[in-house]
């Protein structure tokens, strides 16, 4: 599956931003989906996942209570809803597919990564 994300941009604590990553592939709708980040000097860590179906998502602690993940499977788009934006938030975020990625492992294939940044 091929993943293509937008969506990031710089924004001020407090907030809104919504990432979208637009999947291709015959069986797109199938997988189950993540986001992922990467700070700088930071190891890529997970932010949330939704399996294929949508009834069942999971999240960093750090992003609960502020994060939405959701997925569109007639759109094969999955969405990223980030409220009341830290700057601690800040980083490139990756859109993933496949595997057990919806619990945080290993993806089958990344998307290109969006820049998310929040000042002060």
């Amino acid at each position: 599956v091929q993943l293509q994300a937008s969506g990031g941009g710089l924004v001020q604590a407090g907030a809104s931003l919504r990432l979208s990553c637009v999947a291709s592939g015959r069986t797109s709708s199938s997988y189950s989906m993540a986001w992922f980040r990467q700070a700088p000097g930071k190891v890529r860590e997970f932010v949330g996942g939704i399996n294929w179906s949508g009834y069942s998502t999971r999240y960093a602690e750090s992003v609960k209570g502020r994060f939405t993940i959701s997925r569109d499977n007639a759109k094969n788009i999955l969405y990223l809803q980030m409220n009341n934006l830290k700057p601690e938030d800040t980083a490139v975020y990756y859109c993933a597919a496949g595997g057990d990625v919806h619990v945080g492992g290993r993806p089958s294939s990344w998307g290109q990564g969006t820049q998310v940044t929040v000042s002060s």
